[in-house]
């Protein structure tokens, strides 16, 4: 396939800034993979649109307040750090793999000082390509995080963090701290609408899967086969992967909340030769036209930026005729896009 295929025109006015009212309060695009349709509904009406015996699955990964402001010694020079993952290091020393802007004022050697010096750095590694490495000299990280570090809000909404971003960025089963980035499409869900779903014998599990920085990264290869992913943290227990198997072997489907979902999905059926079971550790799985999934039979998910991962997950499962189909009507319809936008469910 070819990239460009994919690209589509954008008013920047339908780029979500602020999250709804509710969470539930999205517009919703029913898309048909069987008769190529598109049916415009909302996400309050999900208990409809599924069948008792689906079941949702959702990732319970959490954002850490993972943006941090700091100052370069001697010099005050500002460098502002997004701590992406902990790095497994033989000192004593608490080691981070970061991302640095600007990236020149973080090169091996330089000290950066936060929250009043209560929190020291040492970058101990830069290399090309890579992003620096730090490790705390002094201070407590996660404690100054937690103070003075900002929700990661990605470049596409144009505002600086607000109170709001604190609990509307997070999903209503956020449990364990690691993320970089929101699994968006969980952040539809409230409890009033979980419980409309449960109502309505759709069940819920869930799996984690930290979302890193390069879930995001554009593909920039002439050949998007050549694209390379970052390693992101993912987990699924045996009960959730012997609970999705039952379900389908009764007729009912699996609905992924969101392409993180889907990878940490295929990653554990690659685990296991195609099987679905249980499994850990970091993957580097990329999912692009043509695939043959294994283990999800429906996909809701937010709309994506062009010549992303993400939007190639969507045309693999949606196909890509459909896809423009509908990425054109949600322009037209003037639906709102990406992570605090609206959704479409692929059925």
């Amino acid at each position: 396939m070819r990239l460009e295929d994919l690209d589509y025109e954008l008013p920047r006015e339908l780029i979500a800034q602020y999250p709804p009212p509710r969470r539930e309060d999205a517009r919703l695009l029913v898309v048909e993979r069987a008769h190529g349709s598109l049916n415009d509904s909302r996400v309050t009406a999900l208990a409809a649109l599924l069948r008792e015996g689906d079941v949702l699955v959702v990732n319970r990964t959490r954002v850490r307040p993972a943006r941090l402001t700091t100052l370069r010694r001697p010099t005050g020079g500002r460098v502002v750090l997004l701590f992406v993952r902990p790095l497994t290091d033989s000192g004593t020393a608490e080691r981070w793999q970061v991302l640095a802007r600007p990236e020149r004022h973080a090169r091996a050697g330089a000290v950066l000082e936060a929250d009043g010096g209560a929190l020291i750095l040492e970058v101990v590694r830069s290399a090309p390509g890579e992003g620096p490495q730090v490790r705390v000299l002094h201070g407590d990280l996660q404690s100054t995080l937690a103070r003075a570090g900002e929700v990661p809000l990605p470049p596409y909404i144009r505002r600086p963090p607000a109170a709001v971003d604190r609990e509307r960025y997070q999903t209503v089963f956020a449990e364990v701290e690691g993320a970089v980035a929101a699994p968006t499409a969980g952040l539809h869900f409230s409890r009033p609408l979980l419980g409309s779903l449960e109502r309505a014998g759709v069940r819920m599990v869930s799996l984690l899967l930290h979302v890193g920085p390069g879930t995001f990264r554009p593909v920039v290869a002439a050949d998007p086969r050549e694209h390379r992913m970052d390693p992101e943290y993912f987990e699924l227990s045996a009960t959730v992967a012997e609970t999705l198997r039952s379900v389908r072997a009764g007729g009912g489907r699996v609905v992924a909340v969101g392409t993180t979902v889907v990878r940490a999905l295929e990653s554990a059926c690659d685990a296991h030769g195609g099987q679905l079971g249980a499994a850990a550790g970091w993957t580097r799985k990329f999912i692009l036209p043509p695939y043959q999934f294994q283990a999800v039979d429906a996909l809701l998910t937010n709309f994506h930026l062009p010549r992303t991962t993400l939007l190639l997950l969507v045309a693999a499962f949606a196909g890509e005729p459909l896809l423009r189909s509908a990425y054109r009507h949600a322009v037209a319809n003037r639906y709102r896009f990406y992570s605090y936008g609206d959704a479409m469910l692929v059925l």
